[in-house]
């Protein structure tokens, strides 16, 4: 639906030809006949920005864990069976990679009914796993975390192995040059270039702290969270992804810095002291893989919220209640010194196996290792 999936195809996608193999990246909605795709789209990204409640309900309702039965997206994945399966025959295709709950729900109901005689190998990319990744017809799950893992084996007794987030590597290769920290700005020069540069012109040595509101633009009361910083001493740096709206109003706000859609993600994070985040999504795992503190405040509903509840407890973030423990939260993280090292170094640990080699594997095996 948003851009974080797509993220996570397209790196996936980029190591399968590095290593010499072909790879194609499909969207699982294009495949929806009638336009149900575009619709579903629109329909998400319109509860998220403007009524998150209404996600709330549906999240309850048909993904939430638990043991009550629940409506399945099976019903509506299979509508792009035919299409899915076509593209399969065509592009002669060794596996198929879901790393979205629906594409795995219609590659498990392909897998169970033997119309699809190749191997199906979920990314499971949330760090909270809700019930629509869950198919028994898969035949591996690659997942973030242990938890996650043992969530999916206990509830389908299939396989399923932590590879950790699916992440470029150019969010973990320090540029020369590159600094980290609370005093990352201040000691950048007058003739230092690029993203620290422009954060110590516009910030005035304030430590920078990034606010994500993903690729459409989504968070609860970000203007207030901006000045609540600003007010604070930080440089808050807002991300309003491709919402043009929200980035011309924050732009209003004194002290704010809205650098519309950023191309160049790996650079700003290692320039700034700390990222607020709200949906424990594609820029978290970055962040966390670039050394940079997360701090989880006013997530968005359903998955954001969960996800934000679990990376917390697992020790690689922090979430932050209200105002009071954000700043305090920010207070110790952007700081120079261990409790910032051993917040980074529980980030980076995440990162444990590059997931391609267990879809090679799965692929070799024409199934599960």
């Amino acid at each position: 639906m948003g851009s974080g999936h797509d993220t996570v195809a397209a790196e996936l996608a980029r190591r399968a030809r590095a290593a010499g193999k072909e790879a194609d990246v499909v969207d699982v909605l294009a495949l929806l006949p009638y336009g149900l795709g575009d619709g579903l789209r629109g329909f998400y990204q319109t509860a998220v920005r403007h009524c998150p409640w209404v996600y709330a309900g549906i999240y309850d309702f048909f993904l939430r864990p638990g043991p009550r039965p629940r409506p399945s997206g099976t019903p509506l994945a299979r509508l792009a069976a035919g299409r899915l399966l076509r593209l399969v025959r065509e592009r002669r295709a060794d596996v198929v990679v879901p790393v979205f709950h629906l594409a795995a729900q219609l590659t498990g109901h392909l897998r169970a009914r033997g119309t699809l005689r190749i191997p199906s190998a979920v990314v499971v990319v949330d760090f909270a796993v809700h019930r629509q990744w869950l198919h028994p017809g898969n035949d591996l799950h690659l997942c973030v975390t242990d938890q996650a893992a043992d969530e999916v084996r206990h509830a389908l007794g299939r396989p399923a192995v932590t590879t950790g987030p699916v992440v470029s590597p150019g969010f973990f290769d320090a540029g020369p040059g590159t600094e980290t920290g609370s005093d990352a700005s201040a000691r950048a020069g007058a003739g230092a270039v690029g993203w620290s540069g422009r954060l110590q012109g516009f910030g005035g040595g304030r430590p920078a702290v990034l606010l994500s509101a993903g690729a459409w633009g989504a968070g609860a009361d970000l203007a207030g969270t901006a000045r609540l910083l600003t007010g604070h001493g930080f440089l808050p740096v807002v991300l309003c992804g491709r919402n043009e709206r929200l980035r011309r109003a924050l732009s209003a706000v004194p002290g704010v810095l809205t650098p519309g859609w950023v191309t160049d993600m790996p650079e700003l994070l290692r320039a700034c002291a700390a990222l607020v985040d709200n949906a424990a999504g594609q820029t978290a795992v970055q962040a966390l893989a670039a050394s940079l503190p997360v701090v989880g405040y006013r997530p968005l509903p359903g998955h954001g919220a969960e996800g934000v509840r679990r990376m917390a407890a697992l020790g690689v973030s922090d979430h932050a209640p209200d105002e009071a423990a954000l700043l305090r939260c920010l207070g110790r993280l952007t700081a120079d010194g261990p409790e910032r090292e051993r917040r980074t170094a529980s980030g980076r640990a995440l990162f444990r196996e590059d997931a391609l080699t267990h879809v090679v594997r799965a692929t070799a095996a024409g199934g599960p290792p």
